[in-house]
């Protein structure tokens, strides 16, 4: 019979730790624990602490830190997740040296901090600067998409709010009969499990008919940042949210900006707006990489050394394009016709056709033409004879000033041409549809500046097309490490400022994984 060494999982053992031991060189919990214990001042978080005569201790900002950026690295965003991983996981245990924040104060220091956590990314900066992490030659500034937490379900104008408000008033009143008449019938039959149900349904409509309109009644209308000032979606939940489109759908988030250096990829700057259009952040990201370089002792003019500023096309128009050519900036944003121009790409549409729009049920489609239009009393006739409200006067995608004519749906719904006038006569049908929209140039656009003529022929040189090439490198793969491998797939905070916070948290994450890669250890 063979002799094996006995065993009983019964039995006690000690087991002696060394916390600093656990933290080995070379990893990122060593740089993210030697970067906050030597590198950057934590004293802006102190400023929300006043325990010093009464109270119990709080945990030290510091231990916080690390745990919550340590977690953030492995792709754990759960507070309650993150209070499990100090109890049980040995890595979380040597960096808070065996203590064990509750989930609350963590998610606290994460939404309570914002203003600190900026103060720190900016010192995060100057310690890459120091390691040589970044080279000052090319920066590249984009945006990432992410849902938030608020739905999309509650966005919308003041009128189509005021809409949905009413809507759910119908639904109540109507709740209300049913619930007086189940009420009459007594004890009879089921009437008293339906009558639960009922009352359920009537307090879920009440507390979202008040939600609706307390915030119609006290919110101001949400205006965007184009020229014409139009009015935006607003969100019942979280109005500095904005209602977005990407590749993946309609979401309701915030758009994280980043701006990064070319050398290792180092995030420069990081903010969050509520904004799906990102080409009014250009000039103030710019303005306050300048200074923040000069606050940090890193150069005075960082533009006139010669540093390359690249973006894609969502940040070209005239003023982007001024602000790079009255401050002389080396910039290199084109617009969206760059590639039609460019031999390289005068095959694309042969090669890669777009699938043609079959019209469905469409005999003859009336044309702009058809329509009798009047520009100085902006007045417009269908040729069904109907006069079309005038919705607005506005510049188009290319700059061309245009009146727009939207008919009533009640008008459309009716009318014996709409199956020759709209492209979907379907929709009439429907309350989600609308009546047929025409426009008509006003003014077109002007001649072009010599700032827009001036990149143009800056982004269609050699040099411009290679440095524009490279922007895809530098920028795209920091979004696809912060949501891939650090699983950042949506925020869980409401309000910019503390959504602002975890975005630059993430950030961090990334520049300290970039330190523990390629900095002086």
């Amino acid at each position: 019979m063979p002799n094996f060494i006995p065993y009983d999982y019964r039995q006690d053992t000690m087991v002696v730790i060394n916390f600093e031991e656990q933290i080995l060189p070379g990893t990122f919990e060593h740089a993210l624990h030697y970067l906050i214990e030597h590198k950057v001042d934590l004293s802006a978080f102190n400023e929300s602490y006043c325990n010093a005569d009464q109270g119990r201790p709080a945990f030290d900002p510091a231990i916080l830190l690390k745990i919550i950026l340590f977690a953030y690295s492995r792709g754990i965003t759960s507070s309650r997740q993150i209070q499990w991983c100090c109890q049980s996981n040995i890595l979380f245990k040597a960096l808070s040296c065996d203590t064990t924040p509750d989930f609350t104060t963590i998610a606290a220091f994460v939404s309570g901090h914002a203003s600190a956590i900026a103060d720190l990314f900016e010192q995060v900066v100057l310690v890459c600067h120091e390691q040589g992490l970044i080279g000052h030659n090319l920066i590249a500034i984009d945006g990432c998409k992410l849902p938030s937490n608020a739905a999309k379900e509650w966005s919308g104008t003041l009128e189509e709010l005021a809409h949905k408000r009413d809507k759910l008033r119908r639904q109540i009143d109507r709740k209300l009969n049913e619930h007086q008449t189940l009420d009459k019938l007594g004890d009879k039959a089921d009437s008293s499990e339906r009558l639960e149900k009922v009352q359920k349904t009537l307090d879920t409509l009440s507390q979202a008919h008040g939600k609706v309109a307390e915030f119609i009644a006290t919110a101001p209308p949400r205006m965007g940042h184009g020229k014409q000032r139009k009015e935006v979606k607003s969100n019942i939940t979280d109005n500095e949210s904005c209602k977005m489109t990407t590749s993946k759908g309609t979401i309701q988030g915030y758009n994280g900006i980043a701006t990064v250096d070319a050398k290792h990829q180092i995030i420069v700057d990081a903010e969050a707006i509520g904004e799906g259009q990102e080409h009014h952040v250009f000039s103030p990201v710019l303005d306050r990489i300048k200074s923040r370089y000069q606050h940090l002792g890193i150069s005075d003019d960082i533009y006139a050394q010669g540093l390359t500023v690249t973006a894609d096309t969502g940040y070209s128009n005239q003023d982007n394009i001024g602000f790079l050519y009255k401050n002389d900036i080396d910039g290199y944003v084109p617009d969206n016709q760059f590639r039609q121009r460019d031999p390289a790409f005068e095959n694309q549409k042969t090669k890669y056709p777009k699938k043609k729009h079959v019209k469905r049920n469409v005999l003859t489609q009336f044309e702009a033409s058809d329509f009798q239009v009047d520009i100085d009393k902006q007045q417009c006739l269908c040729p069904a004879g109907e006069s079309l409200p005038f919705k607005s006067k506005r510049m188009d995608q290319n700059g061309n000033e245009k009146l727009f004519f939207k008919g009533r749906l009640s008008q459309c719904r009716n009318c014996l041409l709409k199956h020759q006038c709209m492209r979907r006569p379907e929709s009439a049908d429907t309350r989600t549809g609308h009546g047929r929209q025409v426009s008509f140039m006003v003014k077109s656009r002007a001649s072009e500046s010599v700032s827009v003529q001036w990149m143009r022929h800056r982004v269609d040189s050699v040099k411009g097309k290679e440095i524009y090439a490279e922007r895809l490198a530098v920028v795209e793969p920091v979004f696809g490490n912060i949501r891939s491998n650090k699983r950042l797939d949506r925020f869980s905070l409401r309000s910019k400022e503390k959504v602002n916070g975890q975005w630059q948290l993430y950030c961090l994450v990334h520049n300290i994984e970039k330190m523990s890669h390629y900095g002086r250890q």
